[in-house]
């Protein structure tokens, strides 16, 4: 090679190395975004989640990428934080968004349907079923980019002060109940409060309340329902599998390179996985504690459960017939839901149903 070309060679390789360096250092810029929760910091598996997704994201990027958490109240109210994110107060939220489904029932179909799926249905449906691209023009319209993080498992029916045993005696009962679960019982005659998990405890305490359902015995424990409503009630069966998600700005999340949203996504991924674990695995000896406390257990009772499907289906029925967007979902979500179950039946249940009979001879 004589030394002319070689020395163009050589430069013409600088000149790419010069290139490359700027373009990764591009695509990893210093960043310093807010998470605001829909959570207390006393609920440690829910906040805690948000810790942890802050921790991933440090981590991944040797803390270039930075995540500063706010529980509750320290910036916006509980209630308040897809608003929040879609305005730009804040770049994240950790949330239940089924707390939005006034601005669009559809919502629901994001955390939990009264009667829809276990946890790892709803993790397959949105994963794997369509589900989050069926939700993502509805997060687009409400300015922001959602991602699954930590399913709470299926939850308890609530904390009451006198039993309940028929359908009667829910009629004129204030319950504080979460999200889109509130329309289904109203049909039954209850009065259903929204309430932010901060102010749950309060209300109950100066009996603005009669009842309460929150998550399941860990965080009900926290919460301390149990020193003023002594009946603790299941299953909650408007929340079989309650998914709550993070929320991105829209634009910021537009605004980021591959590389920071494989970050987000895959840190979003790990904290929920250790959320839903977490859950799993405090809430068998929170029970136990709360049952030597003198908590009194109780099933609903076949007759609420069927009014409370029939409620739930003919509510559906109605919304669809209004909301195009939720009765697209819906058609899905339901055809997902049945052909999950009959393979559901089969093996998982059976399986189940078994272990649990053998544990009374072991």
């Amino acid at each position: 090679m004589k030394r002319r070309d070689f020395l163009r060679a050589v430069g013409a390789g600088l000149a790419g190395s010069a290139i490359a360096a700027p373009a990764i250092a591009q695509s990893t810029p210093e960043l310093k975004w807010r998470l605001t929760a829909s959570w207390p910091k006393s609920l440690d598996t829910l906040y805690g989640c948000c810790d942890d997704f802050a921790k991933n994201v440090a981590d991944s990027t040797d803390n270039k990428f930075q995540i500063q958490v706010f529980a509750a109240g320290e910036i916006v109210p509980g209630l308040q934080v897809l608003d929040a994110v879609q305005k730009g107060t804040v770049e994240l939220g950790h949330t239940a968004v089924y707390y939005y489904w006034g601005k669009d029932p559809s919502f629901a179909f994001a955390t939990a349907l009264p009667f829809g799926l276990n946890p790892r249905q709803q993790e397959a449906w949105q994963l794997r079923g369509g589900g989050m691209e069926l939700l993502d023009p509805l997060f687009t319209d409400f300015g922001c980019y959602g991602l699954p993080m930590g399913n709470t498992c299926s939850q308890m029916g609530g904390w009451f002060r006198k039993e309940i045993n028929t359908v009667a005696d829910l009629n004129g009962l204030k319950f504080r109940i979460g999200g889109f679960a509130g329309k289904v019982v109203s049909k039954l005659g209850v009065v259903p409060q929204n309430l932010a998990p901060g102010d749950i405890y309060p209300a109950l305490e100066k009996g603005t309340i009669d009842s309460v359902e929150w998550i399941g015995p860990y965080d009900d424990e926290k919460l301390g329902l149990y020193k003023v409503a002594k009946y603790y009630y299941y299953p909650g069966w408007w929340e079989g599998g309650a998914h709550a998600h993070l929320l991105v700005n829209r634009e910021r999340w537009n605004g980021l390179s591959r590389t920071y949203q494989a970050v987000l996504t895959n840190a979003a991924r790990d904290a929920g996985m250790r959320m839903t674990a977490k859950y799993d695995y405090v809430n068998p000896p929170a029970m136990r504690r709360l049952l030597a406390n003198g908590t009194q257990l109780r099933a609903f009772s076949p007759e609420i459960m069927e009014a409370s499907y029939k409620a739930a289906n003919e509510t559906y029925a109605e919304i669809g017939a209004a909301n195009p967007r939720f009765k697209k979902i819906y058609d899905n979500f339901v055809a997902f839901r049945k052909e999950s179950y009959s393979w559901w039946q089969v093996c998982d249940l059976t399986f189940d149903a078994f272990q649990v009979r053998m544990l009374g001879r072991s």
